[in-house]
């Protein structure tokens, strides 16, 4: 049922959900949702639950496959890639999470529940920011703490670009490693362009 909500969330946007709809593109009965779900805001919560789940596992997964050990830099390169809407995976997750927060400046009830996740993130970053200024990485008059808000905030914005059609995927990860060998320096192994 929850996935049926972020299908509809995909394609449609939150508005368009219901507790009927929900039910129909499940393919069970109404009388179902609402044994599971009293209510369409436990219904989108549930799914916005999922919805970070799936996150976390995808930035897992490409953290994972940008080395071992990790790095700091490969970590935080990692991470703020694996955001930007680049495939089909991360353009239904920006979608659907573009759809909360749109949902969000409707019902601020809502609010505490749509923050959690970004802010982890964020906090990650800047104990990733931090390991690379104790390791010389970055420089020591760096804020971590404002440098990582600064990424997400540049991160959200190219990937509201991308799904806009303003910019490619690949240009919007161009952007993202111009701006990380600004902070990191040249990767090792650049030749021409920026790369991370």
């Amino acid at each position: 049922m929850a996935e049926a909500l972020l299908r509809i969330a995909a394609a449609e946007g939150l508005q368009s959900v219901s507790m009927r709809a929900v039910a129909a593109e499940a393919g069970v009965s109404l009388r179902l949702v609402q044994y599971y779900f009293t209510t369409k805001q436990a219904l989108v919560l549930d799914a916005l639950a999922r919805l970070g789940a799936r996150l976390q596992s995808r930035m897992d997964r490409w953290v994972r496959e940008a080395g071992s050990p990790p790095r700091p830099r490969s970590t935080v390169t990692a991470i703020l890639s694996s955001v930007l809407p680049t495939d089909e995976e991360s353009r239904r997750i920006t979608r659907i999470y573009a759809a909360y927060y749109v949902l969000v400046l409707g019902d601020s009830s809502l609010e505490e529940h749509a923050t959690p996740q970004p802010a982890l993130l964020e906090g990650f970053l800047a104990k990733q920011l931090r390991l690379a200024q104790e390791a010389g990485a970055i420089g020591a008059e760096k804020d971590p703490v404002m440098v990582a808000a600064g990424l997400m905030a540049m991160v959200n914005g190219l990937g509201s670009s991308v799904l806009g059609g303003q910019r490619t995927g690949e240009a919007a990860l161009d952007v993202l490693r111009h701006h990380l060998d600004e902070l990191f320096g040249p990767a090792p192994g650049s030749v021409g362009r920026t790369s991370a």
